[in-house]
């Protein structure tokens, strides 16, 4: 749980930080196009090259940005060993029954596997240089056209800024609902998969509990401030676009190009 580091922000002055939070959605959008749009190691390798750049310029510590690829371990081991045993290929290096590893398979549950971590690295590094707030005025701002036929565009950007927040409040609250179980004499590590779902249900249902709770406080504290939706709102922010927001366009512009060209010429494809 204390993995989880969607929705985490991490505060600090950097220059990541300070562009606006519309390029940096934009070039979060374009950077997962470009890697499932990349279909050879050298397309990653461009992707991977401007991430670090990112984290670098972030000034985000690599421990926190580790956090996030070790969230993803267990997909990321089941994924492997489901690449490895059943892709099939001309190369074989061992074969039982049904069971197989190839070179195929091992090269293309490699890629598979840095595509993953790519893709949550590039989420989470969303999450940890741009604010809620900040989040939810870019979201609103990139859907504004959508008003013209009456959709409700500030109220789905709050939504998915709370929601966003919420994930690290309520993996807190699952830990220490744990704690307090393992108090109590709770097991939750031993048992085969049956008994360990039996364990979870003592979790879970006073985490629903604390989640409507916490919902429920939430929306009283947004009466009681006359919180009225988008209607009329004024932002003490405003957004604007800077010249750091001019190269993280074209660092997006760049890799799209990079991927795409490698995907057209076929280089060193899978």
């Amino acid at each position: 749980m204390k993995d989880v580091s969607f929705g985490q922000y991490y505060p600090v002055t950097s220059f990541i930080h300070r562009m606006d939070p519309r390029l940096k959605i934009l070039f979060l959008i374009a950077f997962i196009t470009a890697i499932f749009l990349a279909t050879s190691f050298y397309g990653l390798a461009i992707c991977a090259g401007v991430l670090i750049i990112a984290i670098l310029l972030s000034r985000v510590p690599i421990g926190k940005v580790f956090r996030a690829i070790r969230g993803i371990l267990f997909i990321v081991v089941f994924t492997s060993v489901l690449n490895v045993f059943f892709y099939r290929g001309e190369t074989v290096y061992w074969s039982w029954k049904f069971l197989s590893v190839t070179r195929e398979g091992l090269i293309f549950s490699a890629f598979l596997v840095c595509r993953l971590v790519l893709l949550v690295t590039c989420s989470s590094m969303l999450t940890y240089t741009t604010s809620p707030v900040e989040l939810t005025d870019g979201i609103e701002s990139l859907l504004t056209p959508l008003k013209w036929v009456r959709f409700p565009v500030h109220e789905l950007a709050l939504i998915m800024s709370i929601a966003l927040r919420f994930i690290p409040i309520l993996m807190d609250e699952t830990e220490r609902i744990k704690n307090a179980q393992k108090a109590r004499g709770a097991n939750f590590e031993s048992g085969g998969p049956v008994k360990r779902i039996r364990a979870i249900v003592p979790v879970l249902i006073p985490l629903l509990l604390s989640a409507l709770r916490r919902a429920e406080e939430l929306g009283d504290a947004m009466d009681a401030r006359c919180y009225s939706g988008g209607r009329k709102r004024t932002k003490f922010k405003k957004l604007r676009f800077s010249w750091r927001d001019v190269i993280g366009f074209l660092a997006g512009a760049g890799v799209v190009t990079g991927v795409v060209l490698l995907r057209v010429y076929g280089v060193g494809t899978l």
